[in-house]
Formats: C-alpha cells, structure tokens, sequence
C-alpha cells in the first residue's frame, strides 16, 4: 500500500467518517430513488423544464450509487481501497456529477428567469426537445471536464486525509500548466454557474418584489403571489444547499493550490469534505418539507407500491394545485420542478 492512500487521521475519524457517509448514502438513495419514481410514475403529465429535474436527482443519485460505498469501505478499512485504479475512478465520477449537478441548477435558474420575464407565447418554446439538447449538452460538458485529467491537463489523485480522491489540488502548487487547468475549471465549472444561479434568483426576487407592491397598492394578494414567494424560497434553498456545501471544499482546495497542503491539518481536510457530499441528500428533505403533493405521492408510493390510483391523482391534483402550478391548469411532478413553475399570469 503507497503510502499517500493510508489514512492520516485517527481510526475514530475514520470511524465516524464511514457512519457519516453510509447516513449520507441511505438519504440519498432512498430520497433521490422517491423523487425519480414519482417522476416516473406521473411522466404522462411531466412539462418540458421538468426534465432537468428529473436529470438533478439523478445526478445525485448516481453519486450516491457509484462513490459513496468505496469510500464507506476505504474510510472503515483506515486505507483506500484499490489503489490507483480505483482512485481515477471515484475522483472522476465525483467531478463528472459534480459539473453536472451545477450546471443543471444553473441551467434551471436560467430557464425559470426565462419564463418569469418572458411573455405566454414565448414560454411554449421551452418545449421537450428544448430540454433533452439541453441536458445532453450539460451531460456533454460534464463528460468532457471530467476527461481532461485522464488527457494529461490535470490530474486526479487522494485527498490529504488519505481516505478519498479527488482532482490533485496539492500537486498544482508552483505548476503554470497545473494553474491554468484550475483557474479554467473555477471559471467556468464553479464561479460562472454559481453567479448565474445568483442572478437569476435576485432578478426573479425583484419581479416578485415590484409584482407584490403593486398588488399590496391595489389592496389584493392573491394566493398566487403568495404560493410564488413559497416557490422561490424553495428555489433558492435548493440552490443555497448546493453552493453552501461546497464551498467550504473549494475553499480549502484553492488554499492547497497557493500553498502547500501540508499547511492544512488533516481534519480541515476531510471536514469540508464530508460537508461536501452531504449535498446530495438535501433536496427531497426540501420537498418534503414545501410540497404538499410530493408528501401525498410518497405516502402513495408506499401504500400502494408504485400502483397508479386515478382517484387519488384527482384528488391530488385538485388539492395541491395552488402550490405546484399556478396558472398552467394542472399539476405534474411534484418535486424539484418547483424551481421551474411560472409566476402567476399577469
């Protein structure tokens, strides 16, 4: 075993680390798996934006499925299994998810933007062939970021902790061709979507805002405008979740491309590390949370074991339209598609 794969924290660490992830799993397994089979479960009444929903819990489940078990074992085993091979392999499918997670959020606060200042007719044109060109190429991007390294611009290897791998931050320190791989990748991987994400939500709130004064002039609210103020809490929580969790991690990873990461104690290492990974699992707690249809679906799930029951879907429809879509005539996927519903028709 070389010795940049053995462990540097204390077994406890590594301990705790490992029941750590295996909860972080379980959630996102079995979150994300409920948000997929309600998404397949109504995909007859599934609109177009949706599709990228769809495509954000798969993200994280596929992280979910393809790392979080090697990494359970390695963080158990004090050593990471496998060696090099192994070590590729989890530091790839970790970039490849993760491009592709930022940039399907990035992706829904555009078209969410889109919609809430666009006029009806221009709305039609975000239709399903719109949303598979439009995953295809985040997928696209993904696969090609991910595939540098392996090409020679950049460079996967283990985390300073030993017990997990990612793209080599400590080996960039004092290399030109290393440098320019990480400022591209912070550029256009991380700053660029996360300032998208940013803006599009305040420009949304903006809109809101001015839609809100008006009516509070006009002495009426409507519950519209209420339940879009739920709806862009939601978003933005979403969002929040997913940028908050990792940017402790690019933190920490940009110190060890200045400096040496022998500067950084191991523990500040793997905490952010950790905090990192948990992001796949916020996002059904969310919808759980806000939406009264994703609740019913899931209890519906579990009663009925996936069965498609007509009345309850009426049902359902007739008493949560108000909160996952306004202004459209019926309801679709009750889950993260609450960052793609239009504002009240004005």
């Amino acid at each position: 075993m070389e010795e940049h794969y053995i462990s540097k924290v204390h077994p406890i660490w590594d301990y705790g680390m490992g029941v750590f992830l295996l909860i972080i799993a379980i959630l996102t397994i079995l979150g994300n798996s409920m948000v997929l089979a309600v998404a397949v479960k109504r995909s007859s009444c599934l609109r177009s934006p949706e599709l990228l929903t769809v495509n954000l819990a798969a993200t994280d489940l596929g992280m979910g499925l393809s790392m979080y078990p090697l990494a359970i074992a390695s963080a158990w085993n004090h050593a990471w299994l496998g060696g090099e091979a192994t070590c590729i392999y989890y530091a790839l499918m970790g970039f490849l998810f993760g491009v592709s997670s930022i940039m399907t959020l990035s992706a829904m606060a555009v078209i969410r933007f889109l919609v809430t200042f666009s006029s009806k007719p221009a709305r039609h044109k975000i239709n399903r062939k719109v949303m598979h060109i439009c995953i295809m190429l985040i997928w696209a991007y993904a696969v090609l970021w991910a595939i540098l390294p392996l090409l020679g611009w950049g460079h996967y290897g283990p985390e300073p902790f030993g017990t997990s791998c990612t793209i080599a931050w400590g080996q960039f320190h004092n290399s030109q061709k290393g440098f320019a791989f990480i400022l591209s990748m912070f550029i256009l991987c991380t700053f660029l979507p996360a300032i998208t994400i940013i803006m599009c939500y305040l420009g949304i709130a903006w809109k809101f805002h001015k839609t809100h004064q008006e009516m509070q002039n006009l002495n009426r609210i409507s519950s519209a405008a209420k339940l879009e103020k739920k709806l862009i809490l939601v978003a933005v929580l979403i969002s929040v979740g997913f940028l908050g969790a990792w940017t402790p991690y690019a933190i920490v990873s940009f110190w060890s491309v200045f400096h040496s990461s022998e500067s950084i104690p191991y523990i500040v290492t793997l905490l952010p590390c950790l905090f990192a990974k948990s992001s796949t699992a916020y996002n059904p707690f969310i919808y759980y949370t806000f939406s009264k249809t994703f609740r019913h679906e899931v209890k519906h799930l579990r009663c009925y074991s996936g069965q498609r029951a007509q009345e309850n879907m009426k049902n359902s429809i007739n008493s949560n339209v108000s909160f996952m879509w306004h202004g459209g005539g019926n309801i679709c996927l009750s889950t993260r598609q609450i960052e793609m519903r239009e504002i009240p028709n004005q």
